[in-house]
């Protein structure tokens, strides 16, 4: 059976494709001012037998292709457990939000946090802060890493973390020493998220925020245990969901 999982992200749309249980491809497109549009060029290809959604879009994806649709916190558990059998937490830092999630055996989500409020912390939020110091996000990043102590920044809220980043830059602070303290402020938050619900290593992050670099160095640094990132870790939840309807066919 050939299987469709769309994870359906405010910033991404990401497909993966399941051929008796192996992946054989995926893709992934900017969700734009319409997502549904984004999805439907994946579902339009045809190649599938079954449609699993996940994602904040996955019930309105439910209603236009069919199929099922799963949360994004059981579709990461089972992705990352796939991916990676002894994983025993999942971080997902997103577009707009961030997940936390601990697991017990086979990906079975045994507790997890969520922050789906505001884009502290997130993948607009690193966006915001770039363009705020001048960088692209992969300039950020690597800046990050070079610099050898980070600005304290006492704002986590995106609107008042903008402008207190303006300020600093207007003083002639040193824009690498600000971009490591964002860094490490995001960090820091992640951390006391996993701490709450009692995550253990190994760790696998996920999410487009996993191939920031910086954030991979400073999450490892912090968290007591292994950090895994998978080689396509955006697409972790497309996988999970996909996974979920070749196994309920199993």
């Amino acid at each position: 059976m050939r299987v469709l999982g769309l994870d359906i992200g405010s910033r991404s749309v990401d497909a993966v494709w399941l051929d008796d249980g192996r992946i054989v491809d995926w893709a992934v497109a900017d969700s734009g001012f319409d997502p549904g549009s984004a999805a439907a060029i994946f579902v339009d290809r045809g190649a599938h037998d079954a449609i699993v959604s996940t994602g904040y879009g996955r019930h309105a994806a439910r209603e236009r292709f069919g199929g099922t649709a799963i949360t994004e916190i059981t579709a990461y558990g089972i992705g990352a457990a796939a991916l990676h059998p002894d994983v025993a937490s999942v971080l997902d830092i997103g577009g707009q939000d961030t997940k936390v999630i601990s697991l017990g055996s086979a990906g079975k989500v045994t507790d997890f946090e969520m922050n789906d409020k505001c884009a502290a912390g997130t993948g607009k939020f690193l966006e915001v802060m770039a363009r705020a110091l001048g960088f692209t996000l992969e300039e950020m990043a690597a800046a990050a890493l070079a610099a050898k102590s980070g600005v304290v920044i006492s704002s986590m809220c995106t609107v008042f973390a903008e402008s207190e980043v303006t300020g600093l830059v207007h003083r002639g602070e040193d824009r690498g020493r600000i971009a490591r303290g964002l860094h490490e402020s995001i960090v820091t938050r992640t951390l006391g998220s996993l701490r709450r619900i009692g995550a253990k290593g190994p760790l696998v992050f996920a999410g487009g925020v996993a191939k920031n670099p910086a954030m991979v160095e400073l999450v490892a640094k912090g968290f007591d245990g292994a950090v895994l990132v998978p080689a396509e870790a955006q697409t972790v939840g497309a996988f999970g969901a996909a996974l979920c309807a070749a196994r309920s066919e199993a």
